[in-house]
């Protein structure tokens, strides 16, 4: 069995949702889909459930379909039903992530069993399986799309197995040196001078707060060129002015 983990889809409805697990799949790299009797036999090529993949297709067009949850059950050596409410004499509930996180160091041929759209699993088939997960949600409304929780599920199992590894950016250009800062400060300060903004004779605290910001955002050499640039423009643009005269504060 070349993928161990197997979704299972019982009576699923809606051909959209059916394109839309596979997709699920697909993005958490699973790619083992097993239809139970859904709706429509021919589901897998509905316009809907094709649209509803977008770039899952094959993960559709290799989807099964057979009549019972025992056949779709088969090579698996652990079952996952998932349902809102624990059932009476079934399997013991629990939310997913301790539970998956704890069952992967077990490694099996996991299968997650998700029930119809309108009805959830038929007490029967969870019955079936080992453990009932159920998704915590906000207690005045618990009710899951049949994708949604798919994708869940499948992001929850990913995971447990160790996930995937963020891609991390691209390296920015080298960091400018801080006597290229010190230059970018110097000419914009010439040219805060030049517009008026800034008074020589009364600087305040605007250069070193200029300077702490420069610090923090850890320009690069690309950056400073460009805020040089913008210095060079305003200054070509406007004429020198007078520096502010200071407002008499009233008594």
């Amino acid at each position: 069995m070349s993928d161990p983990t197997r979704f299972v889809l019982v009576q699923p409805s809606h051909a959209g949702n059916v394109g839309a697990a596979a997709r699920a799949l697909k993005v958490m790299g699973f790619s083992d889909l097993v239809l139970v009797r859904p709706r429509f036999a021919d589901v897998a090529s509905h316009a809907e459930a094709l649209a509803r993949a977008s770039g899952a297709v094959d993960v559709l067009e290799r989807a099964r379909v057979v009549p019972t949850l025992a056949q779709a059950l088969e090579g698996c050596t652990h079952a996952c039903a998932t349902a809102m409410t624990p059932r009476d004499f079934g399997p013991p509930a629990h939310a997913p992530r301790p539970y998956l996180h704890t069952l992967a160091q077990q490694a099996p041929r996991l299968a997650l069993v998700f029930g119809p759209e309108r009805t959830g699993l038929a007490n029967e088939d969870v019955y079936r399986c080992h453990a009932c997960l159920s998704i915590p949600t906000a207690p005045g409304y618990g009710s899951l799309n049949l994708a949604q929780a798919v994708q869940l599920l499948a992001y929850e199992w990913r995971q447990a197995l160790g996930g995937y590894a963020v891609q991390p950016r691209a390296a920015e250009a080298s960091p400018a040196e801080l006597g290229a800062i010190e230059g970018a400060l110097r000419h914009w300060e010439e040219v805060l001078v030049q517009i008026g903004f800034l008074d020589p004779a009364a600087p305040k605290k605007l250069l070193p707060r200029l300077q702490q910001l420069a610090l923090r955002l850890q320009l690069s050499e690309a950056e400073i060129h460009i805020l040089r640039g913008i210095a060079r423009a305003v200054g070509d643009a406007e004429p020198a002015r007078s520096p502010p005269r200071a407002r008499p504060r009233p008594r």
